[in-house]
Order: C-alpha cells, then sequence, then structure tokens
C-alpha cells in the first residue's frame, strides 16, 4: 500500500492559483502536476470557501516555522557556497592574469 503524500500549504495555493489562472481544464492541470484530478478540485474549492482559511493544516505553528528556518538556512548555504567558489574562481584568475 503506498503511503498518503503530502503538500505543502505553499505548493497547493501555487496549483489552486495555476488551476485558476490557467485557459485548459482543472484535470489536465492537474495531470501535468502529477496530481489526481479530484485534489486538485477539491483544494480549489477549499480555497473558493472564505469562511475557512485553506489548507490549515495538522501541523502546530512552530513547526511551520521550523520549516521555514531550514528552507531560509538551505537558501543562505547555497548563496554562502556560490559566493565561496565564485571567489575561489577569481582569485585563480587574477594569479593567472599575473603569470
Amino acid at each position: 500500500m503506498q503511503k498518503r503524500k503530502k503538500y505543502t500549504q505553499e505548493y497547493k495555493r501555487e496549483a489552486v492559483a495555476l488551476a485558476r489562472s490557467s485557459a485548459v481544464p482543472v484535470s489536465q492541470v492537474a495531470r501535468e502536476l502529477g496530481l489526481n484530478a479530484n485534489v486538485l478540485t477539491r483544494w480549489c474549492r477549499e480555497a473558493a470557501d472564505a469562511k475557512v482559511p485553506a489548507f490549515t493544516g495538522q501541523g502546530k505553528p512552530r513547526d511551520e516555522e521550523l520549516a521555514a528556518l531550514k528552507r531560509e538556512l538551505t537558501r543562505v548555504k547555497r548563496e554562502r557556497d556560490f559566493l565561496r567558489e565564485a571567489a575561489a574562481f577569481f582569485a585563480r584568475e587574477s594569479k593567472r592574469g599575473m603569470a
């Protein structure tokens, strides 16, 4: 038996926005995203319901904050590694130019 996939609130919102802004049917958008059409349709219906905030999930605010901090840490590490590689590249180039 397959484990149930879990999607982030951000992913669901973006999928709904794509389905609403696209001229193609929701079923085709769902297929392109690798989702079941019923799932995307339910997400659109939940997002349209103004009474209840959509995609609240079962997580705790602390968990959401932790996930956001982890994403930020990953982004900062990528930037740091890129800058480190760029500095090494330019250092090699400047040595090559002097020789």
